[in-house]
């Protein structure tokens, strides 16, 4: 029997927790594969080796069940109770009803009551009338699912969906038939409702074929001849586009940017490139984190990824970090870094391990014994500390003088009023040991809007500070976000695009960071992470 990889083993739990979630089981009994799933991808040690160890318990958040299962999937290559739970919750019949605004449980009935099992017996179903014959529908909701079955223009989900989760949805998807990601999650939006996925073929047949057979589609809503639209399990509509070869450029442009960036490009012509139809146009080619308002001019050097020279933002073991400092001052190092800086929490989060003055200096010692082990590079001793109630900062100015990285951040009140709100952060920015304000907003994507900081004012104290605003590399929240690190840059602002990593594999949260940043107009200039360490250390920057 084939190994599995660590990575298709994280899959399946991951599959095992949405079917968990969609026939009515515990939210923490999904939550708990999910985790493990999370675990198991970020474990550098072979999950075969270490069920066939009996040892995988060892690991974080595998308790007996989770083993068991693990014991199952390795040694017989699936897991009994997930072929169950996919004929069971019919996830065809439940992507659909998501995608029309129907809940799981609903559809299920629905369709036992029909005995149909399929997205197009459902249509069918719909067309000729039947659906009233279920309890609970009357002509109206008929009518209204069977419009919603054939309505026209691209549709979209009710919610949108989080970067890191939109990249890896369409990243696969277009993996599997050879094309390009298009849609929100090109331009790197924060938030994606608008999933397309463009392919190049001189045939489209096989292209749609395997569309059509991707594991993540389970429900395909609309078909014609270069193009198809398909619902994943959760209800999110993806749209592929199979381009003539001569018009690929074309119809990636158009799936790309927005309705009224493309409409500001005029008539677009036929071009197998982008570069091709922009040349045609007679205008430089334009990154497509800019392709939000119409655009024409000469976009400036957008920062990169190699740009980056350190991650100010990142947590430890001593928090509520997943690895040690070592851990994670490695894992950075191998990515090309010159230094970090650990900022671990301190008392006044509660939810969480927090640091004291006692703590922080003994986790100096560490972080020193680190640096001598890594040398040249250098991890800096950081805090995120917390802006207290009264105002306060969280840690006695002693110790806060002795490091090398500080940063504010607001854990508490972010519904207070603005004016409130604005005092109590802007005062704390006056500190002269404070260097960076964390997450400023203090949004949560889908759970928590943005607090009520008045930003103008804030860039106002920070340019009389020298403190600079975090864009905050957390998938559910990226905050500085683009519009507002624009905002920041065009007032003079440093910005610092940090991880706010949790463990190794969060470093990579830095993509996400960077291409928020780019949809601010950010160039390297105007980020504080790009510049040497001499330039970084107190007194220096």
């Amino acid at each position: 029997m084939k190994r599995l990889t660590n990575a298709e083993i994280g899959e399946q739990l991951d599959l095992f927790a949405a079917l968990l979630d969609l026939s009515g089981s515990s939210f923490y009994t999904s939550r708990a594969y999910r985790r493990a799933a999370e675990t198991i991808r970020e474990t550098k040690a072979s999950i075969d080796e270490l069920v066939a160890a009996g040892r995988v318990e060892e690991l974080r958040g595998i308790g007996p069940g989770i083993a068991t299962r693990l014991r199952e999937l390795v040694e017989t290559g699936r897991i009994v109770e997930l072929d169950e739970l996919q004929r069971e919750v019919q996830p065809e019949l439940i992507g659909l009803g998501r995608f029309l605004g129907v809940g799981p449980k609903r559809m299920v009935e629905i369709g036992k009551a029909l005995g149909i099992t399929t997205a197009e017996e459902f249509r069918a179903a719909a067309r000729e009338g039947r659906l009233t014959s279920v309890s609970g529908i009357g002509p109206q909701t008929e009518q209204r699912l069977l419009a919603a079955l054939e309505r026209e223009g691209k549709p979209q989900p009710a919610k949108g969906m989080v970067l890191n989760r939109a990249r890896a949805l369409l990243e696969e998807i277009a993996a599997g038939v050879g094309g390009e990601v298009a849609g929100d999650p090109r331009r790197w939006a924060d938030v994606s409702f608008d999933f397309g996925v463009v392919a190049s073929a001189p045939r489209p047949g096989p292209v749609l074929a395997a569309f059509e057979a991707f594991p993540a589609i389970v429900s395909v809503v609309e078909r014609s001849k270069r193009r198809a639209v398909g619902v994943t399990v959760e209800g999110v509509p993806v749209e592929l586009v199979v381009a003539e070869p001569a018009r690929f450029g074309t119809e990636l442009l158009v799936a790309t940017g927005t309705e009224a960036y493309v409409a500001g490009l005029g008539e677009l012509p036929p071009g197998p490139d982008e570069e091709s139809v922009y040349a045609q146009l007679g205008i430089p080619w334009c990154p497509p984190e800019l392709r939000e308002q119409p655009f024409r001019g000469e976009p400036p050097p957008l920062l990169t990824r190699a740009e980056i020279r350190g991650d100010l933002h990142m947590h430890s073991t001593w928090s509520d970090g997943k690895a040690s400092i070592l851990e994670m001052a490695t894992a950075a190092l191998e990515l090309g870094y010159e230094y970090v800086a650990i900022c671990d929490h301190t008392p006044n989060v509660r939810v969480v391990p927090g640091l004291d003055a006692d703590d922080l200096r003994r986790q100096g010692e560490e972080i020193a014994a680190v640096n001598e082990a890594l040398a040249p590079f250098r991890v800096l001793r950081g805090t995120e500390v917390d802006i207290r109630a009264d105002g306060m900062l969280d840690l006695p100015d002693d110790v806060l003088e002795e490091l090398d990285w500080v940063q504010l951040s607001l854990h508490a009140g972010q519904r207070q009023q603005r004016e409130e709100l604005t005092r109590k952060v802007t005062e704390a920015m006056r500190h002269p040991a404070v260097r960076a304000l964390s997450h400023p907003k203090g949004r949560i994507i889908n759970h928590r809007p943005p607090n009520a900081l008045d930003l103008e004012r804030t860039f106002e104290v920070a340019l009389e500070t020298g403190v600079a605003l975090e864009t905050n590399g957390l998938p559910d929240r990226l905050d500085l976000s683009g519009p507002e690190i624009r905002l920041a840059i065009e007032a003079g602002v440093p910005i610092v695009v940090s991880t706010d990593a949790h463990s190794v594999r969060g470093l990579g949260n830095m993509q996400l960071a960077v291409h928020t940043a780019r949809r601010g107009w950010a160039t390297a200039a105007d980020v504080v992470n790009t510049r040497p360490l001499d330039e970084i250390l107190p007194g220096r920057g």
